[in-house]
Formats: C-alpha cells, sequence, structure tokens
C-alpha cells in the first residue's frame, strides 16, 4: 500500500467552504470519514474554530448549490443533504450525502474510476487550501488520475503534489525517505532565517507569505505540517532513549 498526498488552492468565490476558512482563519475541518460510489457520496466533517467562524461555516454548508466535493462551478443539479451531528461553541460535526448527475465531479469520484475500489480518505482544511491523503494499492496509476483531476479543478483551484510513499511497516523511520517535502523545509527554513520563531517575532506571517509571494494560507499550512512531524520526530526519539535507559 501507498499513501498519496496532494492538496487544492480554491480560488477566491469558487468554494463557499473555503471562503469561510480564509475568513475565518482560526477554524479548521477534518474528515471523520468519506465514502464514494458511482452513484454517490457520503462524508462526515469535524470542525473547530470560534463560535462566529463555526456559524458561519454552518450557513455555507447549507447553502443551496453547495455540494460537498463537487468540483462543479455551477449548480450540478445534485440532490444534496446537510445534517449537523453536533454543535458547540466550538465544534460542528457535519453530515453530508449527495446523490451524483451526470455532469458531477469530485476528487473521491475520479480516484474510484482512476485508482479502483478499497480506498482510505483523509482530509483537512484551512484557509483556501484543502489537503487530500489517500491510501492506495502500490500499482494504482497515481499519474492518470492528478493528470484527470488537473482537468477538472484547473477553472476554479490550483494543485500541488506533496508526497507520495509507500506504507511499510517493517521499516525503521532511519530508513524511511525524508518526511518533510520540500517546500515545508523551504518555509521553514526562511521562517528561522527571518525571525518568525524569535521572541518577539521580528516578522508575522502575512509579511513572510507576502515576501515568499505565496498565500498566507498555503505559507501556515507547509508551516505547522512541518512543525507537527518535528514535534512527532522528537517525542519518538526521547520515547527511544527512555526505553533503552534502563539497561544502560
Amino acid at each position: 500500500m501507498r499513501e498519496f498526498v496532494f492538496a487544492l488552492e480554491y480560488d477566491a468565490g469558487t468554494n463557499p467552504v473555503a471562503d469561510v476558512l480564509e475568513a475565518y482563519p482560526d477554524t479548521t475541518i477534518r474528515s471523520l470519514s468519506c465514502h464514494v460510489t458511482e452513484e454517490s457520496l457520503w462524508r462526515v466533517d469535524h470542525a473547530s474554530g470560534s463560535t462566529a467562524g463555526l456559524e458561519a461555516l454552518e450557513a455555507a454548508y447549507r447553502e443551496s448549490t453547495y455540494c460537498a466535493d463537487c468540483l462543479v462551478k455551477d449548480d450540478c443539479g445534485a440532490d444534496c443533504e446537510t445534517q449537523v451531528l453536533d454543535r458547540s461553541d466550538d465544534t460542528l460535526v457535519v453530515y453530508t450525502y449527495w446523490d451524483r448527475t451526470d455532469v458531477c465531479e469530485s476528487v473521491p469520484h475520479l480516484a474510484l474510476e482512476y485508482l479502483g475500489e478499497g480506498l482510505l480518505f483523509e482530509t483537512y482544511r484551512e484557509g483556501r487550501r484543502y489537503r487530500w491523503r489517500i491510501v492506495l494499492a502500490n500499482d494504482a496509476p497515481i499519474h492518470d488520475f492528478f493528470d484527470a483531476l488537473g482537468d477538472e479543478v484547473g477553472h476554479c483551484a490550483g494543485m500541488e503534489m506533496l508526497r507520495l510513499t509507500d506504507l511499510d511497516p517493517d521499516r525503521s523511520r532511519e530508513e524511511r525517505p525524508e518526511s518533510l517535502p520540500k517546500e515545508q523545509r523551504d518555509a521553514l527554513r526562511v521562517a528561522v532565517e527571518r525571525g518568525y520563531y524569535e521572541t518577539p517575532r521580528r516578522i508575522d506571517l502575512s509579511e513572510l507569505a507576502e515576501q515568499l509571494d505565496v498565500p498566507r494560507s498555503t505559507l501556515s499550512y507547509r508551516l505547522r505540517r512541518a512543525e507537527a512531524e518535528l514535534a512527532t520526530a522528537f517525542v519518538d526519539a526521547d520515547d527511544s532513549l527512555e526505553a533503552l535507559s534502563p539497561g544502560l
């Protein structure tokens, strides 16, 4: 099995959920489940953030023309059901289901067509950035899928391939390829060089994004993912040292 990770970056006005997440940068969405057949798609998403951000997000989910993950820019005519499963001041859990029409297309439907059945999907949304992680068979034609996806999203979003790695539990962490993609390493390096991590900071995120000529949400995503990878590696290494210490 392999994991394929990529991200979409929606243009303003092309996706109501992305517009809300851009307006409320403290609000994020992660998938709890995502399932697809040739005729339909259904998923459950967990959003967290401010009360105002979640209220705006719920309204975006309920827009009559919004179908979760449908890549058609105009009204696709699909029969879409949205239901709030849980709601608090800082949490929103939403179930969505839609029946596909002749013009509907989505990331999961394209994946089913090109990569086959038995796929596992995981998503994370922050700002206009929508990251997908797909677990799939080793021989799945990933480049054919990615090319087809580019044809579908070219009018409304940018695309970025982040990672393609084997899922091999027998390989140690030291044997695995470098965990941070180049764009994350570059963003982290520049952030350190220009004082983003100093106290007080010499530069804020918006200024850094402007200097790097990337959207603020993209830079935020890259730094957060790099920080998460480094923190996980540190904890794993620390646990390993603690496990060895009794025998030293």
